[in-house]
């Protein structure tokens, strides 16, 4: 089944606020984020994509159903934690687009809304003059008993799209487990990729 694809910007989001933090939530609690979330924490979270004018929401749509959402804004816009892996790498903030998440409901995978999110992130990337999409993603131990026996990564995904793993270039990330009541903290490992015009 075809999905319907809509893009948002800045302002325009806030009108599907309840959405986007329904799938973070839902998505977000499998392997590998295993996030325990709450609408005040994603509320916060997604605060930065709102107030910012030269961001895209990518909503995945059956019928009135929303399915999946993407987001990306250029790194020169976020936040400072968010900016600092690559401040202190000397990286230009202002040549890169910062990929948030991309969340679809396990029965719509692998039907191409996946490829259709990262083509949106960096058409919009190259619309804005940005020259290297970025992303990161959690790290686990591969021997975590909490892994599914049947997961596949999307590494394979990832590096077949042109991304790089960065193994060198990391950040940490806070929340609550399932099951937890604190947060803990994640290590993140970014993927890069240089865009051709």
């Amino acid at each position: 089944m075809a999905l319907r694809l809509q893009r948002l910007a800045g302002r325009e989001i806030v009108g599907h606020l309840d959405e986007l933090a329904e799938l973070r939530i839902r998505v977000f609690r499998d392997w590998p984020y295993l996030y325990e979330g709450t609408r005040e924490y994603e509320a916060h979270y997604l605060e930065v994509y709102v107030n910012c004018p030269r961001s895209l929401c990518v909503l995945a749509w059956d019928g009135d159903r929303c399915v999946g959402a993407s987001t990306c804004l250029p790194l020169a816009d976020a936040l400072p934690d968010m900016q600092a892996p690559f401040v202190t790498r000397g990286m230009d903030v202002s040549r890169i687009d910062y990929f948030g998440e991309s969340v679809l409901l396990r029965e719509y995978r692998g039907q191409g809304a996946g490829v259709a999110f990262f083509n949106e992130r960096e058409a919009h990337a190259r619309s804005l003059g940005l020259a290297l999409c970025a992303f990161c993603a959690v790290d686990r131990d591969a021997d975590d008993p909490r892994k599914p026996a049947d997961y596949v990564g999307n590494d394979a995904f990832w590096s077949k799209r042109g991304y790089r793993k960065q193994p060198g270039m990391q950040s940490t990330f806070v929340w609550p487990d399932i099951g937890e009541t604190d947060n803990s903290t994640k290590t993140m490992t970014f993927w890069m990729r240089e865009l051709t015009q």
